[in-house]
């Protein structure tokens, strides 16, 4: 998977394989996350948020399994 930059106060990078759909999120602060059955529709909706973060925050995190990456 191939990381996209993204314009956020806390998340460094974004990448997705739509194939597991494993979402990995590189937060500024130097951890990976891994969050599991996020399909393409909905990073697409990511990505393509008014706040990355704040999308995140509202439509994974809690919902999705997800662990650190090492």
């Amino acid at each position: 998977m191939d990381f996209k930059s993204v314009t956020s106060s806390n998340i460094d990078a974004i990448a997705h394989d739509s194939e597991t759909n494993t979402l990995l999120v590189r937060f500024k602060g130097g951890g990976v996350y891994a969050y599991q059955g996020v399909d393409a529709e909905k990073h697409a909706a990511l990505m393509n948020a008014d706040s990355i973060g704040s999308y995140l925050h509202a439509h994974i995190k809690g919902k999705h399994a997800h662990s650190k990456v090492d």
